[in-house]
């Protein structure tokens, strides 16, 4: 009876072969999830031991940043959008990344690709080649971002504002930028001012209409002494927003100011109110369409539709904005959305305005900003200028994530409340005071005390409902 003959073994040469390229395999992975582990396996010790050095390193670098992003997220904020930390991130990622490829690139030389046949050379080269790609792609990747954030801190951010919170509140100064080809220069578009407890975060919203008259300027600003009544005259068309264009075109009267129109604006804006504004902000209407793309869209809860287009007959109309719940508008429709007046007035755009400021506020995350940086970065540079700086990011940052979890106050200058023609400016002033009182008394409610005879009086509410809370006017989607 024949037996059945044994399988031929591979020849020693194929064993050798096969080994050497499986050996290939596992030093190249080796060197992907422990960077100079190859070295100390199989190379130069020395290489391995202080490419093991400087993974271990940043390792622990990276649970002392989740450390303090726990207990002292503020100094970790601060220390991250420092210039120089992000230029020093920006330097490491790349010189990591080259370390790193060159790690790849030598434990695939310790395997010794001439011991492999041509098809593991194959496999292991290609192998190697991907990882290399993909390595130093994300260094490339990395430090881009890193210096893209420096670029957008020390372009956005140029400082000169007041650091210092007046009477226990921090008032921004959020001004839309509305230049365009039939427009003689730039002019703001949307004036409001959030006035935030520096404590808790909780906002006040303040709105101007554009077409407020006889705006006054405090005696410390140079146009004082040419409008020393306020800023008015015959053809009416000295109206607030005209302020920024009237210091641009008078910019002798402002030396070493480098955004007159912005801090006479501010000056203003402040006059009018009553508070003192620490910061300004202005972004033009392409940069905000941007900026509401980056972060995915928002979501409102509409009540009223919208038309899409400049005119006030049916003809220019060329789209609605539908209402309904939880609505999702991207950056095309949530600027027709803020900026429409077609049908309406601007103080009913000011209402709409509003809302979507409070829905960019409440909905956005520190997850969207970390993984979209990039895009926030390069839509925030539309911005034209602000004199926040760099290093108060941190406190506006923590600000901003305390005020999301509270309700939003809301004060709209418009008639009935006021006249805009001839604006009572102490009853302006006097409605700013008690509805910053108002919101105040939430975190600091007075005990009940039936003995006391010097009980703070409590702050007067208007029946208007131009000083309720904005989720009255408009919903922001939860």
């Amino acid at each position: 009876m024949a037996t059945a003959s044994a399988p031929a073994l591979p020849s020693p040469q194929r064993r050798s072969e096969g080994i050497a390229a499986r050996r290939g395999i596992v030093l190249v992975l080796m060197s992907l999830l422990v960077p100079g582990s190859a070295q100390l396996a199989a190379g130069n010790p020395k290489v391995g031991r202080l490419a093991l050095r400087v993974w271990l390193g940043l390792i622990v670098l990276l649970l002392v940043a989740g450390l303090l992003a726990l207990v002292a997220r503020s100094f970790l904020i601060g220390l991250y959008t420092n210039p120089f930390t992000l230029l020093a991130l920006q330097v490491a990622a790349l010189a990591l990344g080259i370390g790193w490829v060159l790690l790849l690139v030598d434990a695939w030389r310790i395997a010794n690709p001439g011991a492999m046949s041509l098809p593991g050379r194959l496999l292991t080269g290609l192998l190697t080649l991907a990882l290399v790609a993909a390595t130093g792609g994300i260094a490339w990747s990395a430090s881009s971002s890193f210096g893209t954030q420096a670029h957008f801190i020390e372009t956005v951010f140029g400082g000169g504002g007041t650091t210092q919170a007046t009477n226990g509140r921090f008032n921004i100064l959020l001004m839309g930028g509305d230049a365009g080809k039939s427009r003689d220069g730039l002019r703001p578009d949307s004036l409001t001012v959030a006035s935030i407890d520096a404590e808790t975060g909780r906002t006040v919203l303040l709105s101007l209409p554009r077409n407020l008259q006889w705006a006054p300027f405090p005696q410390d600003n140079p146009l004082h002494a040419k409008y020393p009544n306020g800023y008015w005259c015959a053809t009416q068309e000295c109206l607030l927003n005209a302020v920024y264009t009237l210091a641009e075109d008078n910019k002798k009267l402002f030396p070493k100011v480098k955004y007159p129109g912005a801090e006479a604006t501010a000056d203003v804006v402040g006059e009018i109110l009553g508070i003192d504004i620490n910061y300004w902000a202005m972004i033009d209407l392409s940069g905000f369409r941007q900026l509401i793309d980056a972060v995915g869209g928002i979501r409102l809860d509409i009540t009223k539709r919208v038309p899409m287009g400049i005119t006030y007959d049916d003809k220019g109309v060329f789209d609605w904005i539908e209402p309904g719940k939880n609505v999702l508008l991207d950056g095309y429709h949530a600027l027709w959305f803020a900026r429409s007046r077609t049908y309406s007035n601007d103080y009913e755009r000011m209402a709409r305005q509003k809302c979507v400021m409070n829905a960019m506020l409440r909905q956005l995350n520190p997850t969207t900003v970390l993984t979209k940086f990039n895009e926030l970065a390069s839509a925030s540079e539309k911005v034209i200028a602000t004199n926040i700086p760099g290093g108060e990011i941190n406190t506006m940052l923590e600000l901003a994530m305390k005020a999301k979890t509270l309700p939003m106050g809301s004060v709209s200058f418009t008639p009935p409340l006021i006249q805009p023609v001839k604006p009572d400016f102490a009853k302006i002033k006097q409605v700013v005071a008690d509805r910053i009182a108002t919101s105040e008394a939430l975190d600091n409610p007075q005990p009940a005390s039936s003995t006391s005879t010097s009980a703070t009086p409590k702050p007067k509410k208007s029946s208007s409902t131009q000083t309720s809370d904005l989720d009255a006017v408009c919903t922001v989607s939860s």
